[in-house]
């Protein structure tokens, strides 16, 4: 299964990304931002960083980018297309996922283990996870308070389109930060279109894939955390099914 990960100027964790891809099974493929076309991959990740440098805002450029046509009208036709980070604000800038990402509400980058809670298991990218389920994965980010309408907020919700929640345990937060670490409405971490195909979150699921270089696990010991090794897997059992 051929799964592609865009690098545009100013991209940090490609490479993390492509060897997430791998770990999970699949076959990672390489693709630039000036790509007119996607090299047959059956579902592309937009990895995190600071693309053109968040000049205008994060995320504001890349939109506008080759490969970004082809990944628009892909994840439109259906394709799986997750959305890391920088990749997430990409995502709500190009409308695949509606709201937007601004300053963290304390105004400075956080970068911390932190636990979420999976709200949603029926997408391409989290069927590999149990209802409830609590997992721990890195977050890095100094844009990351997703904002949206009330009219919005409530539509995720009726239709369950939160895929991810903060919750309490994050260690090395902002003062009065520690469950919600930017400020995000609804505590919300990540979300999905209506058909599920299209996932957006902040925190970075490639950072948790091999022992030994992923988070702490409570009571597990150093490093052991590798929770976000199922949103890959999730995919290629989707893309197989």
């Amino acid at each position: 299964m051929r799964i592609g990960v865009v690098t545009f100027p100013g991209t940090l964790d490609d490479r993390d990304a492509l060897r997430a891809v791998r770990l999970a099974g699949g076959e990672a493929v390489t693709l630039w931002h000036g790509d007119d076309d996607l090299r047959d991959v059956q579902a592309v990740v937009l990895p995190g960083g600071f693309s053109y440098g968040d000049y205008l805002r994060a995320g504001a450029i890349s939109r506008f980018a080759p490969v970004m046509d082809k990944v628009v009208d892909a994840a439109k036709g259906g394709m799986p297309v997750l959305g890391i980070c920088n990749g997430f604000q990409i995502l709500c800038e190009t409308h695949l996922l509606p709201g937007a990402m601004i300053k963290n509400a304390h105004r400075s980058f956080i970068c911390r283990d932190q636990p979420l809670r999976v709200e949603n298991t029926r997408t391409a990218w989290t069927t590999e996870y149990t209802d409830g389920q609590v997992i721990r994965v890195p977050l890095k980010n100094q844009d990351g308070q997703y904002v949206a309408d009330e009219r919005t907020l409530a539509e995720l919700e009726a239709e369950g389109r939160i895929v991810f929640r903060y919750v309490a345990g994050a260690t090395h937060g902002p003062a009065g930060f520690e469950v919600n670490p930017n400020g995000s409405r609804h505590d919300i971490a990540g979300i999905t279109n209506a058909a599920g195909n299209v996932v957006g979150l902040m925190p970075h699921p490639e950072h948790a894939v091999e022992t030994g270089f992923g988070p702490d696990q409570p009571g597990e010991g150093t490093r052991t955390g590798v929770d976000g090794l199922g949103m890959f897997t999730s995919v290629l059992r989707a893309m197989a099914s």
